[in-house]
């Protein structure tokens, strides 16, 4: 089913809002996903609230830490159902085998996603954090990584996908944030694609936030991307 393949982004400031929010969408959508502003303002409450409208949950936390917190996070996240939680890939290995590892014990089905390179960021961004490489290069020598540690998916943006797709195979995940159906505005990202484009070159998962949330009827933006899922599916 083509709603599956979308992850609202609950970007809301507070568990109020989101609800609301959320209850519009959830019925286009298969996946709700919890972000750091929701997260420390509600916690674990924001999970079950997603949990409640039906919806598979997608924690986005993006762990970067030492590997014993990091895996005891997993661990935690875990324990709260969700299938999905992010990592960074920068983390290096020691993490991500620690991510993975706890993730397996558990057995609850979890997916742990290394982040690669984030949309908000250029090859500019890159060099001045003493990356010389581009982002793709980056993001291919990330999802590599995180590939050999055991994780089981990969967040990347639109325009590096396909080639991840052809470097890792077909069985990871992989998660593709800044989707902007034809017309959007950018906002903050920096490297987007739209919804076909994205399912095309072997998108798993579409992350939508603003295009849904902002749109006049919400209902009706989350429709219209499914449609267009169903397109290039075709």
């Amino acid at each position: 089913m083509s709603k599956s393949r979308i992850a609202y982004a609950l970007d809301y400031p507070n568990l109020a809002t989101a609800r609301a929010g959320a209850a519009v969408v959830a019925p286009h959508v298969g996946v709700l996903k919890v972000g750091l502003e929701l997260f420390i303002e509600a916690g674990p409450e924001a999970v079950r609230m997603a949990h409640e409208l039906g919806a598979e949950v997608f924690l986005d936390l993006k762990l970067h830490d030492i590997e014993k917190t990091v895996e005891r996070a997993v661990a935690s996240a875990c324990q709260l159902g969700v299938k999905y939680l992010t990592v960074h890939a920068g983390g290096g290995p020691g993490m991500l085998k620690a991510a993975a590892a706890a993730a397996a014990r558990e057995k609850t089905g979890l997916v742990v996603l290394g982040v690669t390179v984030l949309t908000s960021l250029d090859q500019a961004d890159l060099l001045a954090v003493g990356v010389a490489a581009t982002p793709a290069e980056q993001a291919i020598r990330l999802a590599n990584l995180a590939k050999e540690c055991g994780l089981g998916g990969l967040v990347c943006s639109s325009e590096e996908v396909g080639r991840l797709r052809g470097a890792v195979g077909p069985e990871m995940v992989l998660v593709t944030p800044g989707i902007r159906p034809s017309g959007a505005e950018l906002g903050d990202q920096k490297r987007v694609g739209t919804p076909g484009d994205a399912i095309r070159s072997g998108s798993s998962l579409l992350v939508v936030g603003r295009p849904i949330r902002d749109a006049a009827d919400p209902a009706a933006a989350a429709q219209a991307i499914v449609r267009e899922i169903d397109a290039a599916l075709a």
